[in-house]
């Protein structure tokens, strides 16, 4: 088979199918060329699954805190086996209604692995074999989980995200290596099916990534939970036993488990496609460098998602999605990044936008931050959700938001309201002026917001000397 495309999109997960989509719209004939399953990662190995199951989580959790509402339940059980089938049910549900949302737009499947030939042409091996041409390519080809030298993944004891979404089987003792998003999200998704859950972490602290005082807060909570951390610890190797496996650490110190999930990093799939033939230089990282159009060094190849960018998310995937076939059609389009919201769907949820307080410091703004607890929130006590707070970063000289954090029940649905002051550059006074619904859990921003305008209403009022600047 050898065909002539307008433009091609390697890869068919959140960044590559968005992308196919919009360069349709454009009028483009377009060709989306995927080596497994549409939807990429997020939909089949990643976001979806693990969301699912976290749902299914949730539902426990609410049920265990049933006597406190007045209800009874008596002798609450579940069924985990079936809990992995609903996830699995809800992986092809979506699937099958991305894959025809994606071909209803006119873009043509193929399915097969995709390789450059030149910097106009693929070859296509797989359950199809074809030579592509096009005078526009964009890569799309994600990542995978990292698999580290000194303690590979055997796939059964030994595992990694993929492997322990499809494990049918509560282990009764669990260790992670990595106190990251995933390790913690899988954490957090154990402990409340009762597994013992031990967090290995390098670092000072677990999400490290985040601000201190978030990190904290997660650590409190997780303690609560009876999830143990190790932080500032080095993981020299892992080992299959007579029972299960055996974690070894530095100073001979080792640790018991049934089963290890590896969750330090992911792999760039850059690797094997071709790269070369199309003229494409990839950085030491293994990621391809590209400019805030979404295009390469060589011209008509754009790159996107996990293999162009930091962030390592989803959305910021589909977005560069949409700039890149924008640019491929010859609409000019540009990337921003001020604005990236992040959720780690823990218990609880966090969400975060734009700069930490330490980061905008750091940048040399005049910072400073309005923190709001969920329990003096009405509409928390009555959930019984009172975990957690707001908080939002603003420029003491100009009132500008420059970021915020959420720690708590909503977090992901309530970062939002803050993107969206973030990408328009919004004062603090914009939300302290919006009249917030009582009672609600978005309140929480109306006051954290009165309260780094030291005009704090249901709050005390702190003395100049505790204010962060």
């Amino acid at each position: 088979m050898e065909d002539t495309f307008d433009i091609i999109v390697i890869g068919g997960g959140p960044g590559g199918y968005p992308a196919a989509i919009k360069a349709s719209q454009l009028g483009k004939k377009v060709a989306l060329v995927e080596a497994n399953e549409i939807g990429g990662t997020c939909l089949n190995r990643g976001c979806i699954p693990s969301k699912t199951l976290i749902s299914n989580a949730e539902v426990l959790k609410k049920i265990k805190q049933a006597e406190k509402f007045g209800i009874y339940v008596d002798k609450v059980q579940f069924d985990f086996d079936k809990m992995i089938d609903r996830k699995d049910e809800v992986i092809d549900k979506v699937r099958t209604s991305l894959t025809n949302l994606v071909i209803s737009n006119g873009v043509t499947i193929i399915e097969g692995f995709a390789k450059f030939v030149s910097p106009k042409e693929i070859k296509v091996t797989g359950k199809t074999n074809a030579i592509l041409k096009a005078d526009k390519i964009i890569i799309a080809t994600g990542s995978e989980p990292q698999n580290i030298a000194s303690f590979p993944c055997d796939h059964e004891y030994i595992l990694d995200s993929t492997d322990i979404l499809n494990r049918r089987k509560l282990p009764k003792k669990l260790a992670i290596i990595g106190g990251g998003i995933i390790g913690c999200e899988f954490a957090s998704l154990y402990a409340t099916f009762g597994v013992d859950v031990t967090i290995f972490e390098m670092m000072s602290r677990i999400i490290p990534m985040e601000s201190a005082n978030i990190s904290s807060a997660l650590a409190a909570a997780f303690k609560k939970q009876g999830i143990q951390m190790e932080t500032n610890v080095l993981v020299q190797g892992i080992e299959r036993t007579k029972d299960g496996i055996q974690v070894r650490l530095q100073d001979n110190k080792t640790f018991d488990a049934d089963i290890a999930l590896v969750a330090v990093g992911r792999k760039l799939n850059t690797n094997n496609i071709g790269l070369e033939k199309a003229g494409i230089a990839v950085l030491k990282n293994g990621m391809i460098a590209v400019n805030d159009k979404m295009e390469t060094d060589v011209p008509g190849i754009y790159a996107i998602g996990d293999i162009a960018s930091k962030w390592l998310l989803a959305h910021v995937a589909s977005h560069q999605g949409l700039v890149a076939a924008s640019n491929a059609a010859g609409i000019p389009a540009k990337m921003h990044y001020n604005s990236i919201p992040s959720v780690i769907f823990t218990v609880p949820e966090i969400g975060t936008v734009g700069l930490s307080l330490e980061d905008a410091i750091a940048q040399g703004y005049p910072a400073t931050i309005g923190a709001y607890p969920f329990s003096a929130l009405g509409k928390s006590q009555a959930n019984l959700e009172t975990e957690g707070f707001a908080q939002i970063v603003i420029d003491k000289k100009t009132g500008q938001i420059l970021g915020a954090q959420v720690i708590g029940y909503q977090a992901s649905v309530l970062i939002a309201e803050m993107g969206v002051a973030i990408a328009n550059e919004l004062t603090v006074e914009s939300v302290t002026e919006t009249i917030h619904a009582h009672p609600t859990i978005a309140e929480s921003w109306a006051e954290a917001a009165l309260i780094a305008n030291d005009t704090p209403l249901h709050f005390p009022k702190k003395s100049k000397s505790k204010n962060h600047d």
